[in-house]
């Protein structure tokens, strides 16, 4: 599929910039919208509070966000094998 193959290559790119703190903050800066700025890390925010059993209530609440955009990286994590936990196992958080 196309966007396989682009998703791929995206994160091929990502990839070869890991090293340099600097160049992929510069490229995620260009490539995504002001919003997706915001949201991705936000989302990164949201999984983290997860993983501490924080209530997604309280998550909502302190993030200043509906708890449907909560539910949905609850749901996530319910993938014991998703991308999700496998990095918070790897960041050991």
């Amino acid at each position: 599929m196309k966007q396989d193959a682009s998703l791929d290559e995206l994160v091929s790119v990502i990839q070869s910039a890991a090293d340099d703190k600097k160049l992929l903050k510069e490229f995620l800066l260009d490539l995504l919208t002001p919003q997706e700025l915001e949201e991705i890390p936000q989302r990164w925010q949201i999984i983290k509070l997860l993983a501490r059993g924080i209530p997604q209530q309280s998550i909502a609440k302190s993030l200043g966000i509906g708890v449907a955009t909560v539910t949905r990286g609850s749901r996530e994590m319910k993938n014991d094998q998703g991308g999700f936990r496998v990095m918070l196992r790897k960041l050991k958080i």
